[in-house]
């Protein structure tokens, strides 16, 4: 994880913002803190984050309130904290552009896995050639993903997306017409093998419908849904 790493851990709960804020310090992050979503949300959108780690229930407006406000103006990752009986909560974080969660009560161990994860995938390439980044690029009619800039582009528009969703997208793109279960989705775009809600992947592929076809429709139909088995990318003919 790199020092550089800034995170805000948003909690009403004192000693769980100490515990985490000790486990990141030690990873070398930069660590802020709110205990409220107003707070959370007025840093959020000041600052550019590299992650925030959310509680869901929160006093003042709630975590869910929290990330679909900043997913209007930011894309910046958002692991959210959740109680074990918030299971439709947490579906309901997925819609408004979660990217991943944790139960509580939570191993710090795990926690730092699934920020380490993330920061690994959303991480700047600033060091890499255009003549390197241009070969890492897929391109379609209505879509262009640079894979090292990280960029998707639809009908000549940036998609602004959070790292899951862009990884999900690139997943499916790398390997076009070939239908993948939610099962496999689960488990190589989320690491989850042996956990995880299988509509985590069904409301990602609905915002990331969504976000293109605000751009470009012939983009967005391209995410097919194979009925009774998953999802694939198919490339018009």
């Amino acid at each position: 994880m790199s020092e550089k790493s800034v995170i805000l851990v948003v909690d009403d709960e004192e000693r769980i913002r100490r515990l985490l804020r000790m486990y990141l310090e030690k990873e070398g992050c930069v660590v802020d803190e709110a205990e409220d979503g107003e707070t959370a949300l007025e840093m959020a959108l000041e600052k550019d984050y590299d992650l925030i780690l959310l509680d869901l229930m929160l006093p003042g407006i709630d975590g869910i309130e929290v990330c679909e406000k900043l997913r209007i103006q930011k894309a910046t990752p958002v692991i959210m904290l959740t109680a074990k009986g918030e299971e439709a909560n947490r579906v309901q974080g997925f819609e408004v552009g979660t990217d991943d969660y944790v139960v509580k009560p939570f191993s710090p161990r795990e926690v730092i896995y699934r920020v380490k994860a993330i920061l690994r995938r959303s991480s700047a390439t600033a060091y890499l050639t255009s003549e390197d980044s241009s070969s890492n690029n897929i391109v379609f009619p209505n879509l262009i993903i640079e894979h090292d800039a990280h960029r998707v582009t639809a009908n000549g528009q940036i998609i602004s997306l959070t790292p899951k969703e862009y990884e999900l997208l690139h997943y499916l793109a790398s390997s076009p017409d070939k239908v993948y279960s939610r099962e496999e989705l689960l488990k190589d775009v989320w690491n989850y093998e042996f956990f995880g809600d299988l509509r985590t992947v069904d409301t990602h592929v609905k915002r990331l419908r969504e976000k293109l076809n605000k751009v470009s429709p012939e983009a967005a139909s391209m995410i097919h849904t194979v009925w009774g088995v998953g999802y694939k990318l198919e490339v018009p003919k």
